[in-house]
Formats: C-alpha cells, sequence, structure tokens
C-alpha cells in the first residue's frame, strides 16, 4: 500500500504553525445563513484597502465584516478573525504568506479565524491555497484551485463546509498531490467530526515533480489519522460527510506516483480504529482508476460508504445514511 508521504513534510510544519495554540470549539454550531448574518460592515480591496491582510487586520473582532476582492491578482493571508472573504469575478489569488518552501494562499494558525468564510476566489501559482492548524466552522465556497501541492487541508478542525469548488490538476514535490484533507495527529479532544465535502469536483492531471522518488499516492479526498484511540481524551474523525463530489484524477507518471479518487487512512492501523461513522457516499469516481483505497482495509466496516459511482456501487445503505435526504 502506497502512502500520504507528504504528511510527514507537512506535520513537521504544522508543529511550529500551531505550537501553543489552542482548539477550543463554539458549542452553538453556526449555519451558513447565520454566519453571513453576522457580518458587519464592507469593504472592498483595493478600494478601501490595498490587501487583503490590512482589510483583516482591521476588520471588527466581533463581526469579523466581509471583504470584496476586486479583480485582478491579490496577495493571500493569514485568516485571525471571522471574516467573509468573497471574490468578484476575475478576483485571482496568486500569492500569498510563506509556507515551507513555498506560498500558501489563506492560512489559519490557529482558531482565531474560525467562522470566516472563503468564497469565489481562483487560486493560482500558490501551491497550498487554504491551510488550517486548528480552526473550526470554516466554510469553503465557489472557489477555483489551480494545480496546488495540498488544496484545502483542514487540520485539527470541526464543521467546515467544503462545497462546489472546482480543482484543476495536482502536483507533487516529493509528496502531496492531493486535493481536500481532513485529519488530525494530535487527537485533540474535541475530535475532528461534522465536515462536509460536498458538490466539488477535483479533475484533470496529478503531475509528478522532476525526481519525486514516488512510494505514495496522489490523491482527491482524504480523511487521515495519525494517533491512538486511547490518546488521552481522544475522540477520533466521526460523523464527516463526503457526498456528491466528482474526482476524475490521471496521473502523468503513474509508475512513480498514481492517484486515488478517495482515500481514508488510519496511519497506526491497529485493532481500534480512530476514522468511524463516516458517510461517503453518491460521489462519482469513474474517471480515476484507483477509487477507493482504505488503510486499513477493513474500514469499510466502520464507515458508511456506499452507492458511489465506479466500482463501489453498492446499494445496501438507505440514502439517509448520509445526511437528510442524501444530500
Amino acid at each position: 500500500m502506497k502512502k500520504l508521504m507528504y504528511l510527514i513534510i507537512v506535520i513537521g510544519v504544522l508543529a511550529l504553525v500551531v505550537a501553543g495554540c489552542g482548539t477550543s470549539v463554539n458549542p452553538v454550531v453556526p449555519s451558513l445563513e447565520q454566519n453571513k448574518a453576522a457580518k458587519g460592515a464592507v469593504w472592498h480591496v483595493p478600494g478601501d484597502f490595498v490587501t487583503i491582510q490590512l482589510a483583516i487586520d482591521s476588520a471588527d473582532v466581533e463581526t469579523g465584516d466581509t471583504i470584496m476582492v476586486g479583480p485582478g491578482e491579490h496577495a493571500g493571508a493569514i485568516v485571525t478573525k471571522a471574516v467573509e472573504i468573497m471574490g468578484e469575478d476575475g478576483a485571482v489569488i496568486n500569492s500569498g504568506p510563506d509556507f515551507y518552501s513555498w506560498m500558501a494562499g489563506f492560512l489559519f494558525n490557529d482558531d482565531s479565524g474560525s467562522g470566516a468564510i472563503i468564497s469565489h476566489l481562483q487560486f493560482e501559482i500558490v501551491k497550498f491555497p487554504i491551510f488550517s492548524g486548528g480552526a473550526n466552522d470554516i466554510t469553503v465556497e465557489h472557489c477555483t484551485l489551480l494545480n496546488p501541492i495540498q488544496g484545502i487541508s483542514n487540520w485539527m478542525g470541526s464543521r467546515w463546509q467544503i462545497s462546489h469548488n472546482e480543482i484543476i490538476d495536482l502536483c507533487t514535490a516529493d509528496g502531496g498531490g492531493i486535493g481536500i484533507f481532513i485529519g488530525d495527529y494530535m487527537a485533540i479532544p474535541e475530535g475532528v467530526n461534522d465536515n462536509l465535502v460536498s458538490h466539488n469536483k477535483i479533475t484533470g492531471t496529478l503531475f509528478v515533480d522532476v525526481g519525486d522518488g514516488g512510494g505514495y499516492n496522489g490523491t482527491g479526498i482524504v480523511l487521515y489519522a495519525d494517533f491512538r484511540r486511547d490518546a488521552e481524551g481522544a475522540v477520533g474523525i466521526e460523523n464527516n460527510r463526503i457526498v456528491h463530489n466528482k474526482i476524475s484524477l490521471i496521473s502523468d507518471t503513474p509508475v512513480v506516483v498514481d492517484v486515488v479518487a478517495i482515500e481514508l487512512t488510519d496511519s497506526i492501523n491497529d485493532a481500534n480504529p480512530v476514522i468511524v461513522d463516516n458517510a461517503i457516499g453518491f460521489n462519482d469516481l469513474r474517471g480515476t482508476e484507483l477509487q477507493i483505497v482504505l488503510t486499513p482495509d477493513n474500514l469499510d466496516e466502520c464507515n458508511d460508504i456506499s452507492r458511489n459511482l465506479g466500482d463501489n456501487r453498492g446499494h445496501g445503505l438507505h440514502p439517509a445514511a448520509f445526511g437528510p435526504g442524501g444530500n
């Protein structure tokens, strides 16, 4: 079984990003409509502020405010407040905070940006468009991500809504090639729960970096755990839904790095799994040769994986297993 080797590098970086940061959870789960209703002033970039970072820094810490990003090229930012960042037609994020040897688009270094909304933006050049180390209640919708190493990365966050995004092409750098990632390696007491990944399109080619040593798979959507169930206070990666996504990927060098549509990886791989009670259904996986990879391979016994177009066409589970109305 190939492995997600790039996560070793990301974990090392993330340890620096989230050192000393808490992972508090808001006990009231706001809906997207409630998030939007709570916003305060509307600011324009570059009209009111030259950069998105200046707009975030000036936003009201209570209401968060809305930041409208105008057409043209912009730098991303470190998100520290519950702002809504919405792109107008032609808004492109093509630079941003330094992240290891690459650039990120938007970074969430802790939970201070919990409740933020990012929508209607195109990401180019930046290899980690959206990367979080502990934020909750994040919405990412209607964005286009071009050729990322790791597109939307949610470490240790709950109640994300990742929907109606398009990720076109992926790339590797001795690892990576991941479209949407949800995971935990710290065994946080709150768990990584109730994330929704729906109606996204992840298509195109995985471009393998010259000199890449291989030994792993690139993947459209990943649930990943690197901790034991018996870790103190550990809850697990539970009650997440991956539904109604279309994943059609090929690798330009499959003998070095191949691609998988959906991967669930419990790296400890013991008798007490931590990736449980998740629902993976109604996804169209027909354009990807390797469609579902489970590590260990019995994770289908503790997760609802059915009704996907492709090899996993099983109809044994009622649509209600995948959420209200099977949506």
